[in-house]
């Protein structure tokens, strides 16, 4: 099986176009095989997207592992925010840019392996992570966070309970103040502060 974080450019391609409604807003995502969730947008993503507190989201903000881009276009509509999306699979990329396009939104959408391009500092990183990469990958994508957040910076997080949200949550609070701000058919939806 090829996974959302390789490239595999055998993979033949099937792009579908999703009409979504997200918080009563109508947007466009184009899928394709070998993207996360080619079939349309994730209930972790939405559950993530309806519960941000997307009043309080400005500066600078950081999708990370964008895939098709639901995340950084859903912030970019919303707020004045400069926003980044960054994913290793050029696939996901391709796609993220045609739906940056398709939903009039203006952000930067670039290929990183983890944080390899990432040059700048966010008031807020939001992600969906990539939890088959394993644990420890995990964990150090999530670690790493605390180099590119700014000093009140938020991360933002979905995990299903099922693949670990509880110890990701036990090992976030080593070094940010985590609160667990919803809880949705075993999605937890985190935010993370500095301490």
């Amino acid at each position: 099986m090829a996974h959302y974080f390789e490239n595999d450019d055998t993979l033949k391609s099937n792009i579908q176009k999703n009409d979504v409604i997200i918080n009563h807003q109508k947007f466009v995502f184009y899928t394709d095989n070998g993207v996360f969730s080619k079939k349309g947008l994730d209930f972790g993503t939405r559950s993530l997207l309806e519960t941000l507190e997307i009043e309080k989201i400005k500066g600078k903000v950081l999708d990370f592992g964008c895939g098709y881009g639901p995340i950084g276009i859903y912030v970019a509509q919303n707020t004045d925010a400069e926003v980044h999306m960054i994913d290793i699979n050029r696939r996901s990329l391709e796609l993220a840019r045609k739906n940056v396009s398709t939903n009039h939104v203006n952000v930067q959408v670039y290929e990183s392996n983890l944080y390899e391009n990432v040059k700048d500092q966010f008031d807020f990183i939001i992600s969906n992570p990539p939890i088959r990469v394993g644990k420890k990958m995990l964990y150090q994508i999530l670690e790493e966070t605390k180099e590119h957040l700014t000093s009140n910076g938020e991360l933002w997080i979905v995990i299903h309970k099922d693949q670990g949200a509880k110890s990701t949550m036990e090992f976030l609070k080593t070094f940010y103040t985590v609160e667990l701000k919803n809880k949705n058919k075993g999605f937890y939806i985190i935010q993370c502060r500095g301490k």
